[in-house]
């Protein structure tokens, strides 16, 4: 395992999550590629996207369902700042992460986290565990918790 899925499993175990890192033999690196080897709904799929806010310069974490875009038009209503695309590079060294494969949790550092409303009328929701073929699953609730998640809504 890599030192990403690594870092996931211990998140996983440190925070007392019963949830296992499943490696799935095709790239569940999009929504829809997840979906299908997850066999769940697009809007299970736990989309893990790093913004930056363009006055403070904090990274943002938002957990947003597979089936939702965040409209970057509207996120100074719901953030409290515009966001910009993070830099792919501050996003591996801040979260340990690259893009593609970034995991809700077991990042290097504390990030202000963000969780789709959409997610939480799931029983169960699917993450990406640290590459770009691992994922695990979880009730949504607890992976709020876990996170420490403020919610926001899409649309």
């Amino acid at each position: 395992m890599s030192k990403s899925v690594n870092r996931v499993q211990k998140a996983l175990e440190d925070l007392k999550l019963d949830a296992t890192i499943q490696h799935m033999p095709e790239s569940t690196r999009t929504a829809e590629d997840a979906a299908t080897a997850c066999k769940c709904s697009v809007g299970q799929i736990v989309k893990s996207m790093i913004f930056e806010g363009a006055e403070t310069g904090k990274l943002k974490l938002l957990l947003v369902s597979g089936k939702h875009t965040v409209d970057l038009e509207q996120a100074a209503e719901v953030f409290g700042e515009p966001l910009i695309r993070a830099d792919p590079k501050r996003v591996r060294s801040e979260t340990g992460f690259a893009i593609g494969g970034v995991a809700p949790l077991g990042h290097l550092s504390a990030t202000d986290t963000w969780m789709d409303t959409a997610l939480l009328d799931h029983d169960l929701v699917w993450a990406a565990a640290g590459a770009p073929n691992a994922v695990f699953s979880l009730p949504p609730q607890e992976l709020k918790d876990a996170t420490a998640s403020r919610i926001f809504q899409i649309g």
